[in-house]
């Protein structure tokens, strides 16, 4: 919902309002298939609001094998202060899945392991969920050898890297939470990537909205810089530069040739009202204005 202004405790009238289907691995999807891949989404859905990202999903051509649950799938409103250049989403919680629908869930990523080149594991786990089920679905990758790629947070991400996932690609804030304490600066951040990859990352990405990402690998790290944009809405960023830094990973660019297109995709998003929303020609566009630096570490 877009408003030219919010003034709280008051009736406030959108001057525009788009429904659309969103959510971490759903926006992926959607970034995948705009940029050429053949994406499958799988995770859960419930009733109405799930039965149309559903059909959707149909719609757009993509791939999709959903376990179904009781619970609706929730809604999110974003909403856009034009005036105040912010953005505020309004979420419902998500609801406890039963074990039996996890257990349905991993093995759905089990038969679709090896019939794919890399499996993108996003999302907060609904509450009293499994903490290992993304170090179950990191070691049913390897057992495929597709590459992992986690964006995730809290202990479910430092279980699975007993796995030693792919990539790992938290922002800053969610890098802070999993460590429990402020990252105040360049270096804090850097020293906590550093302490990842030791404990199994076999790549770490940290992005931080405007300022600048940074890529290591253990030899190299890369301070990805994204050319500025005129934002319109800037949630879904992250997502859609985990889907572009995973397609050029697959296609043979080192990691900081891969956060150029990721940082790309991540500023096309922004200049679009819907998460996820890329247009292919925006991100082709903006990829020669990333700045990338090589630093051997």
């Amino acid at each position: 919902m877009v408003f030219r202004n919010v003034t709280p405790d008051s009736v406030n009238r959108a001057i525009t309002t788009v429904e659309g289907i969103a959510g971490k691995a759903v926006n992926v999807a959607k970034v995948l298939k705009t940029l050429g891949a053949d994406p499958v989404a799988v995770g859960f859905l419930g009733g109405q609001r799930g039965e149309d990202i559903r059909r959707a999903l149909r719609e757009r051509g993509i791939k999709q094998e959903f376990v179904s649950v009781p619970s609706p799938t929730r809604q999110c409103v974003t909403v856009i202060d034009q005036q105040a250049q912010t953005q505020t989403e309004l979420v419902e919680e998500s609801q406890p899945v039963s074990p039996e629908h996890y257990e349905a869930l991993i093995e759905i990523v089990r038969r679709r392991m090896p019939g794919s080149k890399t499996t993108i594991l996003s999302g907060t786990l609904t509450p009293r969920a499994p903490t290992d089920f993304y170090l179950k679905c990191v070691e049913c990758a390897n057992a495929s050898a597709t590459l992992a790629i986690l964006d995730v947070k809290g202990e479910p991400l430092t279980l699975a890297l007993q796995a030693r996932p792919g990539l790992v690609k938290p922002n800053r804030e969610e890098l802070a939470a999993s460590f429990g304490r402020d990252l105040a600066n360049e270096s804090a951040v850097i020293a906590a990537m550093k302490n990842l990859h030791e404990r199994g990352a076999q790549r770490v990405v940290v992005t931080a909205g405007k300022e600048a990402t940074l890529a290591f690998d253990g030899p190299t790290l890369w301070p990805v810089v994204s050319p500025p944009v005129a934002a319109v809405n800037p949630i879904g960023s992250g997502d859609a530069f985990t889907a572009a830094v995973a397609l050029r990973l697959l296609r043979g660019d080192d990691l900081g040739e891969a956060c150029r297109w990721g940082a790309a995709a991540g500023a096309a998003n922004a200049l679009t009202l819907m998460a996820g929303e890329v247009e292919q020609q925006e991100v082709e566009r903006l990829a020669p204005l990333v700045k990338v630096e090589t630093i051997r570490a």
